[in-house]
């Protein structure tokens, strides 16, 4: 435990799971993404849906898609700079079962095309996770740099990514994986060490049965 688990994150408020949490989450799905977002539906559930307006939620979310910090003063004004920014945006909320009361949908699409579909959670102090990717189910908090591999669920996917990681001198520090049934799609999170550069997603990329590379950077936007 550090003083920001005691303290609380530095942020905009008036709440480190309402709101801090709240653009983290929005600016995760942006990285997730790996493009500036044009269009939005954002389902809320829970506490969320419930006071999520009154603590700005709503606001922190959208900051977070636009690349903002929770720190980021600009957060009350999120909707006229989303606006100004073309980026279209709707609310409403989910219908989820045994989810975290802190949750929230978010269906993105990109400017170069690209969506997701992401489901994360607020867990309080400003920290998250993300629960669901494109409808498979991971557990990924996004503290550390993270790439996250799509992928065919075939044997020797994840050796190859694993081998090439290490041929990189690229430590890892942890892996999940996860899939939506034998042989269809899965997802491997792997966590590392050490922030890395766009030519290793390019070697990932290119792996045999690689669909997606996705990278979280723990800094920038």
């Amino acid at each position: 435990m550090n003083i920001f688990d005691i303290l609380g994150p530095v942020m905009v408020g008036p709440s480190s799971s309402h709101t801090a949490g709240a653009a983290r989450i929005g600016l995760m799905t942006r990285k997730l993404l790996g493009a500036e977002p044009v269009e939005a539906d954002i389902r809320m559930y829970g506490s969320f849906a419930a006071t999520g307006k009154g603590h700005g939620t709503d606001r922190a979310i959208i900051a977070g898609l636009l690349g903002m910090e929770p720190d980021d003063m600009r957060i009350p004004e999120s909707f006229a700079i989303a606006e100004k920014e073309g980026m279209k945006f709707t609310f409403g909320t989910a219908d989820l079962k045994g989810a975290h009361p802190n949750s929230v949908v978010l269906h993105v699409k990109g400017k170069n095309g690209r969506e997701r579909k992401v489901q994360a959670c607020s867990l309080g102090g400003g920290r998250i996770m993300i629960n669901e990717l494109d409808g498979i189910e991971l557990n990924c908090t996004c503290e550390m740099p993270t790439i996250v591999v799509n992928h065919v669920d075939q044997p020797g996917r994840v050796a190859e990514v694993t081998t090439m990681l290490s041929m990189l001198s690229i430590n890892i520090a942890t892996m999940s994986v996860y899939r939506d049934r034998r042989g269809g799609r899965a997802v491997m999170v792997v966590e590392l060490d050490q922030e890395i550069d766009g030519s290793v997603l390019n070697i990932l990329q290119s792996l045999k049965g690689i669909l997606k590379v996705t990278y979280i950077s723990t800094g920038g936007k």
